[in-house]
């Protein structure tokens, strides 16, 4: 099986599948390379598996396409897309509309555009929201492209993920209370989960839907 070992000061030996579904052995700079060999050849199950994924995942990723009448989401909901008559693009609360004639990969440009001014409206709203009623002042918010973050909160204010506003309401609610109460909580000890769940008592469901959400997301195109 082939492997890409990558050295470093870390202290145990640790297997990794990229994107492109390669493994790649993350070790200790001393270990000798028969100990390497030895783990993957005890891990070859799970390698097979992993690799099996990735590689299904990218060959989702790279036929993901998008034309007029396709569905994304927004907010939890499919929405259609649609030629607008009067070559704007926009979304209207039920369907994105675009110019028409566009090809697929400038439609995906398009709709990702949309998302996100979507998402800086609307996550500031339900920010300023959810800080109200946790007694915050509300942070600034940044809309950013990060793809395996949902959110953070940093001395400048809550950095959110465009991609967020395609989950449902409750997922969305979910993330705004996580990151508005590192305000509180720098850490994720028991004060910070009893601060969250005060405001979203099923915040275990919402993370759930979200890990759902992300394993779509990995099988489409957005940038």
């Amino acid at each position: 099986m082939e492997y890409t070992v990558k050295r470093s000061d870390r202290k145990t030996l640790a297997l990794h599948v990229t994107d492109e579904a390669a493994l790649v052995a993350r070790a200790p700079a001393g270990m000798p390379p028969h100990v390497i060999e030895d783990f993957i050849r005890q891990k070859n199950d799970w390698i097979t598996a992993h690799i099996a994924a990735k590689a299904a995942q990218a060959a989702a990723k790279s036929s993901f396409c998008l034309d007029y009448g396709s569905s994304v989401l927004f907010r939890g909901k499919e929405c259609a897309i649609a030629p607008s008559a009067d070559g704007r693009a926009g979304f209207d609360g039920e369907r994105f509309f675009l110019p028409p004639g566009l090809d697929s990969d400038t439609i995906i440009r398009n709709i990702r555009h949309i998302y996100i001014q979507l998402a800086k409206i609307l996550l500031s709203e339900k920010t300023a929201k959810a800080a109200e009623k946790m007694s915050l002042s509300p942070p600034p918010v940044r809309i950013s492209s990060a793809k395996t973050c949902w959110g953070s909160c940093g001395g400048k204010g809550i950095s959110y993920s465009w991609r967020l506003v395609l989950a449902d309401d409750g997922a969305i609610n979910y993330v705004v209370v996580h990151e508005l109460a590192h305000i509180i909580h720098r850490n994720h000890g028991s004060g910070f989960w009893r601060e969250v769940g005060a405001v979203v008592p099923d915040y275990k469901l919402q993370t759930q839907k979200l890990r759902k959400l992300q394993k779509r997301l990995e099988a489409e195109r957005w940038d």
